[in-house]
């Protein structure tokens, strides 16, 4: 009855069209396997390239364990069976304590000094990832765990601060010291992160007692300030003293010298001269007559002689001309 009914063209043998659409696959698939093979091949190709940007390291793993490192450039990875994990280590991150976006988050800011004063402090912590593999593997959270070690690392050096120092001189100081105590705990914890720099953005009293507490400050550094300009007018005035001083000391010792130069030479004159006065005692007192006339009539601006036969009997003249014509001159 079955056979009659599909003699009827009321419904086809479902076994022969399930062999002529085998048949049809078949002869299909000779020539679309190697197609779709190449395409799957494509396909797998290129889901497995990656590109690990300049400043990023690529880490891969296979079946979840890490085997391999990958620098800038294109590289390719084995699908399903590996993953990479991109990294950027040049990238300086950085977080806030003390400071929310918003808000200043005061619970988080307030901190107890070593001298019992209650300060509130803003601080900024830069940093960059170190090691890929720690930073991806050891802990869950590196940015919340570096934030909880910053807060106690800052609130340890606080607390073993005074106020004033702290508010002062010896920031710096506190700076620094968190920052090496800080990467210390990140390196115990297998972090991966590196602290490149801390910074106390902002160390105020509580709002209250701030003015003053200011005004302090503001007291003390005037202090400094002259204690800073008389140490610099001192620097400036003893090496000027001591400059003079060597310059009168040299000047004194030039003097000496000269002196006794002179001297020394004055008194081999006057040998030299007592030498020729006992050979010529004459002669040597009319030269040194003669020179001593000389000398003296040398500084006078005029000079008039006559011999002694002329001047007998003449009547003495008074040069009043001159005389009068200077006195007039000076009226």
């Amino acid at each position: 009855m079955r056979s009659q009914f599909d003699n009827d063209g009321m419904r086809p043998d479902v076994t022969e069209v399930v062999s002529q659409v085998s048949d049809a696959f078949r002869r299909n698939m000779k020539r679309l396997g190697p197609i779709i093979a190449g395409l799957i091949i494509v396909g797998l190709v290129l889901t497995g390239l990656y590109k690990v940007d300049p400043g990023e390291v690529g880490v891969v793993r296979t079946f979840g364990a890490e085997t391999d490192r990958k620098g800038p450039g294109l590289h390719y990875r084995v699908p399903f069976a590996q993953s990479v994990d991109t990294v950027n280590t040049a990238k300086i991150r950085r977080i806030e304590v003390g400071v929310s976006s918003e808000e200043r988050a005061t619970a988080e800011a307030t901190m107890l000094t070593g001298d019992e004063n209650i300060v509130e402090v803003e601080m900024t912590v830069q940093y960059r990832i170190a090691d890929p593999s720690l930073y991806l593997f050891r802990l869950r959270d590196a940015e919340e765990t570096l934030h909880a070690t910053a807060e106690v690392a800052i609130r340890s050096l606080v607390g073993r601060t005074q106020i004033d120092d702290l508010m002062t001189t010896g920031r710096g100081r506190v700076q620094a010291e968190t920052a090496e105590f800080l990467q210390k705990l990140m390196d115990e914890y297998e972090s991966g992160l590196a602290i490149t720099e801390v910074k106390l953005q902002a160390v105020d009293p509580p709002e209250p007692v701030r003015d003053a507490f200011h005004d302090v400050a503001r007291a003390r550094e005037e202090k400094e300030k002259l204690i800073n300009q008389a140490k610099g007018y001192q620097e400036d005035k003893l090496p000027r003293a001591k400059g003079e001083k060597e310059k009168l000391i040299r000047a004194a010792e030039a003097y000496k010298e000269e002196r006794v130069l002179r001297a020394t030479g004055d008194g081999q004159k006057f040998d030299a001269l007592y030498l020729e006065y006992k050979k010529a005692d004459k002669v040597t007192r009319e030269r040194l007559y003669l020179e001593t006339i000389e000398r003296l009539y040398s500084q006078m601006p005029k000079k008039i002689i006559i011999d002694e036969d002329v001047a007998k009997g003449s009547v003495p003249i008074l040069p009043l001309a001159g005389i009068v014509g200077s006195g007039a001159g000076g009226r």
